[in-house]
């Protein structure tokens, strides 16, 4: 029996809102901190209240690096998770 089947209905929906919740928190910090970090890494012209065309091509090559860097990222974790679960679960100290 797995660790969801040993709740009730009602716990698991609670389980599943909280997840949904933590994923969503998750996501809008990684979105906050690619913005933060490109914005900084890029933007250093305020005279004017467009970007230019420098900044702009810099905030693009810095959003898709950081976007590829943490799919991969992902990528790997679920690699690493279905490894271990191979090699006999997912157990603190394995």
């Amino acid at each position: 029996m797995s660790g969801m089947d040993m709740l009730t209905p009602a716990e698991q929906r609670e389980l599943q809102s909280r997840m949904e919740r933590k994923q969503m928190k998750d996501f809008m910090n990684m979105y906050s901190n690619l913005v933060q970090r490109c914005f900084n890494d890029c933007v250093n012209d305020f005279t004017s209240k467009s970007l230019q065309s420098k900044e702009e091509g810099c905030v693009m090559r810095c959003v898709d690096k950081l976007l590829k860097s943490s799919e991969r990222l992902g990528e790997r974790f679920q690699e690493q998770n279905a490894q271990m679960a191979q090699q006999g679960g997912m157990g603190v100290g394995r």
